[in-house]
């Protein structure tokens, strides 16, 4: 049996991990492609949760107020942990790092500081924030109309340090589901709410990275446009590569369209599957 081909490094969103990502690390090895999938930092097995989340009886002002103990992780120590995982799993070679959401913005930083790392950038329906803008600022921006993550937030950001969800309401279900599983299976995205995270650190929403045309700039880069999402709407996820090709027009995106919402890894792992493998 011939080697796979990869491998391919698979990032998370917010409030994910690695373990939303079992059904593409399947489709890709059907086609070939090694994967690994990894936590970030304050997330998935390195999460750690607000004692009011799991505290009974539940006090909706505690867990509101709470400062979240994952408050103090912030771009610079997620980038440098991809970045570290990255260099381990290509034992010398590029990878091609494949990007969901939130997790785009650490890639991007990950990709700037330490290019030779890798080969491909593949964003799907992810945050691919221009020079110098923190994601934080997209959501208000026009192109973000129709946005539903946000209300799903049950404290401050601010005040926390955390983007802070409720997931274990059952009031909440529905909304969520709405926000990041449009298309996938009822069961499959009760499955998935059970396993999120209920927060984000906050810092990594709220610094930018300068990007440089012998950093980021320089890497072959993909997007995956989700046409259904109500997380990054379509038109926002079209407005990162207006930015990036405007910015880096001797490298532009390769785009790709899935008829897809949020969550394709869930969604159509087998489609989004192949577009990896295409990469690879």
């Amino acid at each position: 049996m011939s080697a796979l081909r990869g491998p391919v490094l698979l990032v998370h969103g917010f409030f994910h991990g690695a373990w939303c990502w079992s059904e593409v690390s399947l489709e890709l090895a059907v086609r070939g492609v090694g994967s690994v999938a990894v936590d970030l930092p304050g997330h998935g097995l390195r999460a750690r949760r607000p004692a009011a989340s799991t505290g009974r009886p539940y006090a909706p002002s505690d867990f509101a107020s709470e400062m979240s103990p994952i408050a103090d992780v912030d771009l610079d120590a997620a980038a440098m942990a991809l970045a570290g995982q990255a260099r381990r799993i290509g034992r010398g070679e590029p990878v091609t790092a494949v990007a969901h959401s939130m997790g785009g913005a650490v890639l991007t930083r990950a990709a700037e500081r330490h290019p030779a790392l890798f080969g491909h950038l593949v964003y799907a329906a992810a945050y691919m924030p221009a020079s110098g803008v923190p994601c934080i600022v997209y959501p208000s921006l026009p192109e973000a109309a129709g946005e539903q993550s946000l209300g799903l937030l049950a404290a401050d950001p601010v005040a926390v340090g955390a983007l802070r969800v409720d997931t274990g309401a059952d009031a909440q279900r529905s909304a969520i589901r709405s926000a990041f599983y449009g298309g996938v299976e009822k069961h499959t995205a009760d499955a998935a709410i059970a396993l999120l995270g209920c927060e984000s650190p906050t810092a990594m929403a709220t610094q930018p990275t300068t990007l440089t045309e012998h950093g980021w700039g320089a890497i072959p880069r993909t997007y995956v446009l989700c046409s259904q999402d109500n997380t990054i709407p379509v038109a926002l996820q079209r407005l990162f590569v207006t930015q990036a090709d405007s910015a880096f027009p001797q490298n532009t995106t390769h785009v790709v369209t899935l008829e897809s919402a949020h969550s394709p890894f869930l969604s159509m792992p087998d489609r989004l599957a192949a577009i990896i493998a295409r990469v690879v």
